[in-house]
């Protein structure tokens, strides 16, 4: 029974892990890697059939090789239809859906997931925030849902 809970509890995690589609360079670096834009898609791990897609600055030289850089906060999304809709359970209103660290301790990239019920659509919205000080810099997206599957909402 307990190997079964790992297995799950590693799915689980591995589903909500970004994957990387490709990335361009933006700045050369004599030591270490170059500064690029890297794009990451993340599959909803709660809404089946959509999809992603953050494009978000990573800094090269260095510190960047070495994992102490820190990252810009900025961040774009698009999340699309990538198959059936499919939601098992019902969603809040409002969800974190990813998380992903872009410093070394204090700052984090989130993807949140929101439902616009009156419109049958999910809206994601990234930013990044820091232990102390946030950043306003954000995009938002949405990805409407046909009308014969209503997103059922957590009340």
């Amino acid at each position: 029974m307990k190997h079964v809970a790992i297995v799950l509890l590693l799915a689980a995690a591995a589903s909500a892990r970004a994957e990387s589609i490709g990335s361009v360079d933006t700045a050369f670096k004599l030591i270490g890697p170059d500064h690029k834009i890297v794009v990451d898609a993340y599959d909803d791990p709660k809404v089946g059939g959509v999809a992603c897609y953050v494009s978000r600055a990573k800094t090269g030289g260095i510190k960047g090789a070495i994992g102490l850089a820190e990252d810009k906060s900025e961040a774009s999304i698009a999340c699309r239809q990538v198959g059936p809709v499919t939601i098992n359970q019902p969603l809040p209103r409002q969800e974190e859906v990813f998380s992903e660290r872009i410093s070394l301790v204090f700052k984090r990239l989130r993807i949140v997931r929101m439902v616009d019920v009156q419109r049958n659509t999910l809206v994601y919205l990234t930013y990044s925030d820091r232990l102390i000080d946030g950043s306003p810099q954000n995009s938002v997206t949405a990805v409407p849902v046909p009308r014969e599957t209503a997103i059922p909402v957590r009340k």
